[in-house]
């Protein structure tokens, strides 16, 4: 894995506070957002997509809205008085991508990845990962969960402009910690069959309407998706999430978990896992009892593979990883020593060549595969040692 040279991007007024990566692939990228239903059983996601090329495209806020930094402020502070702050230090960073840019065409169909985000994360928070992959050439559908999990959500109410808003629960006093977070984990990967779903029927030329009303046309997927290359993706409490949906949906035909939370899932249902899972661990986050349980699932299947990227921290498989030093160490602690451009483009390509391999796609991310064996100065096969935290 060598070394990757990124340019910064300044970020809106804030003069540089978040500075995420754009894509390094061949396809520009573009984004959206896409709320279907009227009820929390309804879906929230966001789309990364390859992009045409467009003068003026304008960039996305990555803080969609002031309610989320009342969110993150509560679950990663603990005060929700720090949102003002959080604010100003973050408000007006964009993502680098179009806002509702022209979708690109593709005859042979895109391959689709669902992405699960972690507990109190939103869709927004994995946004260079998400938008390396789209700039690889696949669209990436980053769900909002309604279970409780985010930082906030919400869901549009039949009537006009009312909002229903989801906050972050942490676990009721009284109750088992593993039975609350069951319960989510269920939710969570159903969610995530929901969304294969809701492309299926695009693919099918259902009209889907958007209640966000974006100036910005579902039915341009029709023809552009191959959804016989489906994986599922997610982080911490999302990679958990990935791995159960391989077990509620046959047609995720394999799962990348980035430093996944393997706490939530019952027992049983280990064995019931069919397909291939790729995990790739930070080196400071992971237990013993959570190694245990992937080498579980990598004795029952020969391909699933185990690396650690070492020099990281759980929050270095987030956009957080590029938020400036001092900002980074009140809200979390210790930094990782690996640099993030690094550390993204490392766990990019494992993952590429793993979905390379399994989705069997005609692309060169093969040319990463050592990264699967655990081959190369900072990526090593499992490291059982770390700490329990999210």
């Amino acid at each position: 894995a060598d070394a990757v040279s990124v340019p910064r991007l300044g970020c809106g007024s804030m003069g540089g506070m978040l500075a995420l990566p754009p894509g390094q692939g061949p396809h520009q990228v573009g984004c959206t957002d896409v709320m279907v239903g009227h009820t929390r059983q309804g879906l929230f996601l966001r789309l990364f997509y390859p992009c045409l090329p467009r003068a003026g495209a304008v960039q996305p806020l990555w803080i969609p809205r002031s309610e989320y930094c009342g969110g993150l402020a509560d679950v990663t502070l603990g005060c929700r008085w720090c949102s003002a702050l959080l604010s100003i230090a973050i408000g007006s960073c964009k993502v680098p991508v179009s806002w509702n840019g022209p979708f690109k065409p593709c005859s042979s169909g895109y391959p689709l990845i669902i992405f699960s985000h972690g507990l109190g994360a939103f869709r927004t928070l994995y946004s260079s990962l998400c938008t390396e992959l789209a700039s690889q050439g696949f669209v990436v559908a980053a769900l909002e969960h309604r279970d409780h999990s985010a930082a906030t959500t919400y869901f549009c109410t039949a009537e006009a402009g009312t909002e229903e808003w989801i906050p972050f629960q942490q676990v009721p006093q009284g109750q088992k910690e593993f039975y609350f977070r069951n319960k989510q984990v269920h939710q969570r990967a159903q969610e995530c069959v929901q969304a294969l779903r809701l492309f299926r029927g695009i693919a099918g030329g259902r009209s889907i309407p958007n209640v966000l009303h974006q100036n910005w046309d579902l039915s341009v997927l029709k023809d552009s998706l191959d959804l016989t290359k489906v994986a599922v993706m997610g982080h911490s409490f999302g990679g958990v999430t990935a791995v159960l949906a391989l077990v509620k949906e046959p047609s995720f035909r394999c799962a990348v978990a980035l430093d996944a939370w393997m706490f939530p899932l019952e027992n049983l249902l280990y064995p019931e896992v069919p397909k291939p899972v790729l995990f790739i661990n930070t080196e400071k986050f992971q237990t013993l009892e959570s190694v245990a349980k992937m080498k579980r699932l990598s004795s029952r299947n020969s391909q699933t593979r185990i690396v650690t990227v070492l020099g990281t921290v759980h929050e270095d498989q987030t956009d957080f990883a590029f938020l400036p030093g001092k900002l980074f160490s009140r809200v979390f602690g210790t930094r990782g020593t690996l640099e993030p451009h690094k550390a993204l483009a490392i766990t990019s390509r494992a993952a590429l060549a793993f979905l390379q391999r399994h989705l069997k796609l005609e692309q060169e991310f093969g040319q990463w595969d050592e990264l699967l064996e655990g081959v190369g100065d900072s990526v090593v096969p499992d490291v059982p040692f770390g700490r329990s935290h999210l």
